[in-house]
């Protein structure tokens, strides 16, 4: 993700890192020469003459526009809810270790508090990892027991599996009586909350738009694109290939950005932060506890998360 200070208008148009640009440049260089072609064509070079009504380019343009709205909007609210699930999963976290820490009706092990901080600072990445397919093994080893870390890494599900130690854990302290009976149903809200943002995460990565309807919107773009200069040749002349490419980078960009927000897991520029939004739950549980802080890894590039 693209994190960048306020930009005036100059290096807002300037702007290059975090743009969809740089994969729309040799798109955008064939629909120049496309233009151009029209261009030369128009003027009957070897005789041959292309040319196009403005007309049906102006009913296809609207529609396309109208698609591809919808297209972002539906790929932006999968963004949008990916983020509210993790920032759902910092709180859940929170709460879990708020309720470690009150809801006892006698002090929990420091060994057991313990275990308890290990496994809530290692749930997020474990599925960060799982939602991007990586191997969590030096993530998680570094914060678990060897024990815990062979269960985890014995399952397909490693965020569910540390999820179920944690219900493991507050049934052992409601069998030694730290617990209470109130106190169990807390915890039983809290980890039911969690199992929510794991499952409403795996659904979206698990779920994405419908391959015909994307697959639709992208031949539609395309075509358009190579066939709008010969709809402009007519009206503006040698200022074709401008206005073609102009239009071509309005909808490509669309599709593009589009196609990003579509998987907001992944590492894409545009997709969410999560080695960033995981260390940031782990902070904050580290934090309710007194631990110090995690040392998280500097930025990829700057203004660039992970």
């Amino acid at each position: 993700m693209i994190i960048r200070p306020h930009l005036n208008w100059i290096s807002l148009l300037l702007a290059w890192r975090g743009s969809v640009l740089p994969r729309l440049v040799p798109r955008l260089l064939i629909v120049f020469v496309i233009s151009l072609v029209a261009v030369l064509t128009h003027d009957k070079l070897f005789g041959l003459t292309i040319s196009l009504s403005p007309a049906p380019f102006s009913l296809v343009g609207i529609a396309l526009a109208v698609f591809l709205g919808f297209r972002n909007n539906a790929s932006y609210d999968r963004y949008w809810e990916a983020r509210k699930l993790w920032g759902q999963l910092l709180n859940t976290s929170r709460s879990i270790a708020r309720q470690a820490l009150t809801l006892g009706v006698n002090d929990v092990p420091a060994d057991q508090t313990r275990a308890l901080v290990q496994v809530l600072r290692a749930l997020p990445h474990a599925l960060r990892h799982q939602l991007r397919g990586t191997d969590p093994r030096d993530d998680l080893a570094a914060r678990l027991p060897p024990a815990l870390l062979e269960r985890a890494m014995a399952s397909r599900y490693r965020a569910a599996t540390l999820m179920l130690w944690l219900g493991e854990w507050t049934q052992a302290r409601r069998r030694e009586g730290t617990v209470d009976a109130m106190g169990m149903l807390a915890f039983d809200r809290s980890l039911e909350t969690m199992s929510d943002v794991i499952g409403g995460c795996e659904r979206i990565s698990s779920t994405p738009l419908p391959f015909a309807y994307t697959v639709m919107i992208h031949r539609t773009v395309y075509f358009f694109c190579a066939s709008l200069p010969f709809g402009l040749v007519d009206s503006i002349g040698g200022f074709t290939p401008v206005f073609a490419v102009l239009v071509a980078y309005t909808f490509m960009a669309h599709e593009a950005i589009a196609a990003q927000l579509e998987e907001p897991f992944g590492t894409d520029d545009n997709d969410l932060a999560l080695t960033t939004m995981s260390f940031g739950t782990e902070d904050a549980v580290c934090d309710l506890f007194g631990e110090p802080a995690p040392e998280r890894p500097a930025p990829v590039k700057p203004f660039v998360l992970d």
